[in-house]
């Protein structure tokens, strides 16, 4: 097999990791990423090593799977208790920058009361000192403000504890990610490479195209004992190749959550990429085999972790010409900037989009429409809904809208007329702000104030709203978190009786008796629309399972 020329095998899981937790936006942007370290990873490993028990029989309840809960055995207590003493040592720099953080919030909140910051400069914890500003807001609220492209440059910015894990995907069931560390194992491969590397972009080519095994091998720099593992990733099975998009009109295919393929003869678009890996088990879907071999743009609506996911982009990476994401308050601990994180990870054509600013592309136009809701309250930019309009046709990817404010669709509607194809997430129930944001809070908050600011998106009343407001022919639910390779992410497992599920069949009941094509998205499908004389048709629906 050394010098044959083989393919990696379209079943293998690349999943980024941090200091072996699995890899997200929060994870990148320094500043967060020391509040994530501190105010999660190492508390939730001095939980399981002080009880594993309350982390196993928690994992039992299907109920707890998103929650703070380590999903090892207790026989890995050992190899937590290393890891976690591992994180400590390594990382004190990072942990001291978190202690700062924290203690500048709190001096702030009491001693700054409207008067000049000056001062303050002086009493800056030392890990901070050069890296932020003191600001007040029109309100005499202060702030600290993050000067980003600097800590990127700093020993914050921690590379070296990037790499990418390499394993068989043999079923869509994966255990939760996000709040449990990764232990090495004989049947994972460690890539010892920050995530920016060309390397990693010459291993996913190969998904497509052959090299000698013993050449990526070497480029990699897989260690020999690692060497027999690696060499089962690899085939010389030729694979199924997506050909460009040549037909008339435009072609919407749904690749499962929120991620869609918009294509015409002229150009593909991809919308937060979500892709499952090509296992042979479980509901059809489209896979890696479906995507082109260039993307010539790739917006993503916001920066969560379902919506903006490393493992499917770094795998894309050497496909995209263009990404473009909403552009970021800038220097604001819950809103980084999400063009320098793609930036620093090896994307470099990456553009900021601002409300209601349009692109040009081939064929027509980007334009980036408010995102309300979704954010639990918090002054986060870094969210935009897509409107691609391609051949007299116009695509709302409006994403986790919540349509808190009803007025501002009729301000758009003014604007951009009457939409032809909306999608809309309704995932109305929504985990409380501490489920995503809780390690980057200083103050200790409220049970009652945690629980009433959800990232939740619209409801039945609030989403028909947006649609009779831009009355579209037609229109999707999706963002719902339901496929089952996403899972280990979401944690989503719904029922018929779930309350997304109910209103979203309202919703879709609602649309249809206003005469527009409605249904909720599962699996995959493909939408055709008829650009020329005749009305737009969906040529091709598949549901897998799920409800109609």
């Amino acid at each position: 097999m050394a010098t044959e020329r083989v393919y990696l095998r379209r079943n293998i899981l690349a999943e980024p990791l941090f200091n072996q937790w699995y890899a997200w936006s929060s994870l990148i942007a320094p500043a967060s990423s020391a509040m994530f370290v501190a105010n999660s990873h190492l508390k939730i490993m001095q939980s399981f090593v002080n009880a594993p028990d309350v982390h196993i029989n928690a994992l039992r309840n299907p109920a707890m799977r998103g929650g703070p809960f380590i999903g090892y055995a207790a026989s890995r207590v050992k190899d937590i208790k290393q890891l976690l003493e591992k994180t400590t040592t390594e990382h004190a720099d990072i942990l001291e920058f978190a202690a700062g953080v924290r203690s500048l919030n709190e001096m702030l909140s009491t001693e700054a009361t409207g008067t000049s910051l000056e001062p303050f400069y002086a009493k800056v914890p030392e890990a901070l000192k050069g890296y932020i500003e003191l600001v007040y807001d029109l309100n005499n609220n202060p702030s600290i403000r993050f000067i980003d492209g600097l800590l990127y440059k700093s020993p914050y910015y921690r590379q070296s504890s990037q790499n990418v894990s390499l394993s068989v995907c043999e079923e869509d069931e994966r255990p939760f990610v996000l709040s449990s560390p990764q232990l090495p194992d004989n049947d994972h491969v460690y890539l010892q490479m920050p995530f920016k590397a060309p390397e990693l972009d010459e291993l996913f080519k190969m998904k497509l195209q052959p090299q000698p095994f013993d050449y990526i091998r070497e480029l990699l720099k897989v260690e020999n004992g690692a060497a027999e593992q690696f060499s089962k990733f690899f085939n010389t099975e030729v694979p199924r190749k997506a050909e460009r998009y040549a037909g008339d009109g435009i072609r919407i295919r749904y690749f499962g959550h929120a991620c869609l393929l918009i294509e015409t003869r002229d150009v593909s678009i991809m919308i937060d990429p979500v892709i499952s890996y090509e296992n042979g088990k479980g509901i059809e879907r489209y896979t890696y085999s479906d995507v082109p071999d260039r993307l010539d743009y790739v917006l993503i609506t916001h920066n969560h972790q379902d919506h903006c996911m490393f493992e499917t982009l770094l795998q894309l990476r050497h496909r995209i010409r263009n990404i473009v994401v909403p552009k970021s308050s800038g220097g604001v601990l819950a809103d980084p900037s999400l063009k320098l994180i793609l930036q620093n990870i090896g994307f470099s054509q990456v553009t900021e989009i601002d409300e209601m600013e349009v692109i040009e592309v081939e064929g027509g136009t980007l334009t980036g429409l408010p995102f309300l809701g979704e954010h639990a309250d918090l002054n986060i930019r870094t969210k935009m809904a897509h409107l691609i309009s391609l051949q007299g046709k116009s695509i709302l990817c409006a994403a986790d809208s919540n349509n808190l404010e009803p007025r501002l669709y009729e301000h758009v509607h003014q604007l951009v007329g009457d939409v032809d194809v909306v999608f809309l997430g309704m995932e109305c129930d929504g985990g409380p702000l501490s489920w995503l944001y809780g390690p980057l809070l200083t103050k200790p908050l409220a049970r009652k104030q945690d629980q009433s600011r959800r990232l939740n998106g619209s409801d039945h009343e609030r989403g028909i709203g947006i649609i009779d407001c831009l009355r579209p022919s037609q229109v999707y639910v999706y963002a719902m978190g339901q496929e089952p390779w996403l899972t280990y992410l979401t944690s989503i497992k719904y029922t018929e009786t779930s309350r997304p599920i109910l209103e979203s069949n309202e919703l879709v009941a609602a649309c249809r008796s206003r005469g527009i094509k409605s249904e909720r998205l599962f699996g995959h499908k493909e939408i055709g629309m008829d650009t020329g004389a005749h009305a737009d048709t969906a040529r091709f629906s598949h549901h897998a399972g799920g409800w109609p």
